[in-house]
């Protein structure tokens, strides 16, 4: 049998790891009877740890949330995932500090073999770039504004916020349902990510427009305190809606390209989140895509294999043509 406060370093770890625990499985695990796992229980609640009992025939422990943060107990594998996940955290901006604050305070109190396996592990890695496919740096989200967000989904609460679409207002415009700058107040329902970045899903309740909005580009104002009864997203698929709607209204720029192709043949050959492709007539459809600069989308452009036609934006047309100027120097150097 364990001394009392190891059991009760047990004891902690078990209430830890799930949220509900019958009496008769702790005694079990502990090698105890249920008489010792209520006093064990007591005393835990002395020194400050929130455990509710449910009676009954299904009866259990529980780990409440309390007013204040308790240790928590981590077992070796645990530790280890926790102390690389905080040196690798990326995205969300204002968190490194913190995030080195944690792990400062985590492997200070690390065994010396898990110190040695957490630094052996990061001394022999290293990172690639996270961003392989823009010449543009990713954006950092606030991680207040991510919080101010999903406090508002979990509240089903509207939002307001100011939105700043990261774009020149004389850009050709990608899409009549692109959200442009302005006050806007919203119904939250889901934060997603996806290549480095978040967006958000909500539906405007005066039109009852579902809409993508980047959370680069969202400057929460005060909580509205309103609550909305939900109504759920036609096809449910909050992630396959912001895939199709960042094609077409989430990037910093965007284009509309005629292609000398079927629309199914398009479809084909790029994945459903590079753009929306529109019918036009037997032989010809148009591509609706955007990324964070047009040289990103002439490079896109020109891995369709197809043909295709540049009139506008002047931005657009000016990057196919010094990447055509160059393919044909490229070949007249090798044949020259």
């Amino acid at each position: 049998m364990l001394e009392t406060s190891a059991r009760l370093l047990a004891l902690l770890s078990l209430l830890q790891s799930r949220p509900r625990w019958p009496g008769s499985e702790l005694a079990e695990r502990l090698g105890v009877t249920t008489r010792t796992i209520r006093n064990d229980i007591d005393r835990l609640r002395e020194l400050g740890y929130p455990v509710d009992a449910a009676r009954g025939r299904d009866g259990h422990y529980t780990l409440a949330a309390g007013a204040t943060l308790p240790p928590l107990l981590l077992d070796d594998e645990e530790a280890v995932a926790v102390a690389i996940g905080l040196r690798a955290g990326v995205g969300v901006g204002g968190i490194e500090e913190s995030s080195a604050r944690a792990l400062t305070k985590l492997e200070q109190v690390l065994p010396h073999r898990l110190r040695r396996q957490v630094s052996a592990i990061h001394d022999a890695m290293s990172r690639g770039p996270e961003n392989t496919g823009s010449n543009v740096e990713d954006p950092e989200v606030d991680s207040a504004t991510l919080a101010h967000i999903a406090s508002a989904i979990r509240d089903r609460e509207w939002i307001r916020f100011d939105y700043r679409v990261d774009t020149d207002p004389a850009e050709f415009p990608p899409s009549a349902t692109a959200a442009r700058d302005g006050s806007k107040l919203v119904e939250p329902y889901r934060l997603v990510s996806w290549l480095r970045r978040w967006y958000l899903v909500g539906r405007d309740p005066g039109s009852e427009a579902w809409g993508t909005y980047r959370v680069d580009w969202i400057e929460p104002r005060m909580p509205t305190r309103r609550s909305f009864e939900p109504r759920p997203l036609p096809g449910g698929d909050y992630t396959s809606f912001v895939l199709r709607e960042v094609a077409s209204t989430g990037w910093k720029v965007h284009a509309r390209i005629p292609v000398a192709a079927p629309a199914a043949e398009v479809l084909s050959r790029i994945n459903a989140t590079v753009g929306v492709v529109e019918s036009v007539g037997d032989d010809t459809c148009v591509l609706v895509t955007g990324a964070d600069s047009y040289e990103i989308i002439a490079v896109y452009i020109g891995m369709l294999g197809l043909d295709f036609t540049v009139t506008e934006p002047p931005e657009l047309v000016e990057h196919v043509a010094v990447l055509a100027d160059r393919y044909g120097r490229a070949i007249a150097g090798a044949t020259g």
